[in-house]
């Protein structure tokens, strides 16, 4: 009889638990934080302490970022700032170039102008262009759609240089079937300054900008017809943010979570590491830009499975990683005398980022 009433009681402690009535339930997740649009005046912190993380580690990782030419960085969990160092005389106010990393603004960007119905990424780019705006054949220039432009398989010669004028966008193979990185990509600005009647950069401020609180940041125009974005490092947060948000801010549904999954995995069947021109980790294979060779494994082999990157030259990051809830920052000049957007440098400074935590 003591048997039975001693599993009597076990199992209603069971059931309470399980309608959390007692004290043994698990505590509830805490609520992604969203620092206010107030001009980066205000964001919430949380200590290494907080986290259960390995304080010894946190002066090996900042030494390392400081010998390779770091101007900052920035670790966010759960959307509140855990780490945030400037190194080299920078400062949190003052702004640095995103590099490659702002193709994923201009990623984002295309999504809004998809969602408001004044673009199709399964269009052709010429339909909004014109003809002529590559000096390729005019039935293979029709081939080119605003999706290859995302997924840096237009066909186009990768190996003219940056500038995108019609005399540097030549003709190698059928927009679909050669995966090359091609600044090509910007021409997506244009699709949407046409399509939507406004200025790129207009565009740009209201519809993203803005909606982030990513004051003061701006387009600079670098020649070749090309523009580069420019901001502080919290700015470039403050995207990592509703990256790791799946488009969302504070409640707001900026980019449709539909296009932003979708740019978030594999876009085409050549590069698999690879989406709407962002970087894809733990995939079975990659290509580096100005390559076409296919190499193994994961871009970065110490890094999480799940991340996902917007890589600029030298060494320019967002690492966005949904399974630990965590965007990274790092801005500076090249970490080594690398200017290609992935180095070695991404491996050596997750095996630093990982000793924190594990």
């Amino acid at each position: 009889m003591k048997k039975y009433f001693t599993l009597f009681i076990f199992a209603f402690l069971l059931i309470a638990c399980s309608e959390n009535d007692c004290g043994c339930t698990t505590p509830p997740e805490e609520a992604m934080y969203f620092p206010p649009n107030d001009g980066n005046v205000t964001w919430e912190t949380k200590t290494i302490a907080d986290l259960g993380w390995n304080q010894t580690a946190v002066q090996p990782l900042l030494d390392y970022l400081n010998l390779k030419h770091s101007k900052s960085f920035i670790i966010l969990v759960n959307g509140k700032i855990v780490m945030e160092n400037y190194f080299n005389g920078h400062s949190a106010t003052q702004p640095w170039y995103w590099a490659s990393a702002g193709k994923t603004l201009t990623s984002t960007v295309t999504g809004i102008a998809e969602q408001e119905g004044i673009i199709n990424i399964n269009n052709k780019v010429s339909d909004y262009l014109g003809t002529g705006w590559t000096s390729a054949p005019i039935a293979k220039e029709n081939l080119i759609t605003c999706k290859n432009l995302l997924s840096m398989n237009s066909g186009l010669n990768d190996a003219l240089g940056d500038d995108v004028s019609p005399a540097n966008l030549q003709y190698v193979a059928d927009a679909g079937t050669r995966w090359a990185y091609h600044n090509v990509y910007v021409k997506l600005q244009d699709v949407i300054a046409q399509a939507s009647g406004q200025t790129w950069t207009n565009y740009f401020n209201i519809k993203l900008r803005d909606k982030l609180g990513m004051t003061g940041g701006s387009w600079i125009n670098s020649g070749d017809g090309l523009s580069v974005y420019w901001s502080t490092t919290r700015n470039m947060a403050r995207f990592g943010l509703m990256a790791l948000n799946k488009g969302k801010w504070n409640g707001n549904q900026v980019v449709n979570e539909v296009y932003f999954n979708t740019a978030i995995n594999t876009s085409q069947p050549i590069n698999q590491s690879y989406g709407y021109l962002w970087w894809l980790n733990g995939k079975s294979s990659y290509h580096l830009p100005q390559s076409q060779l296919q190499l193994s494994g994961s871009i970065i082999p110490s890094g999480p499975s799940d991340m996902f990157m917007a890589l600029g030259k030298n060494d320019q990051k967002i690492y966005v990683i949904p399974s630990k809830k965590m965007v990274v920052i790092r801005m500076g000049d090249a970490a080594d005398n690398v200017n290609l957007a992935l180095s070695d440098f991404d491996d050596v400074l997750w095996q630093k980022i990982n000793a924190l935590y594990q």
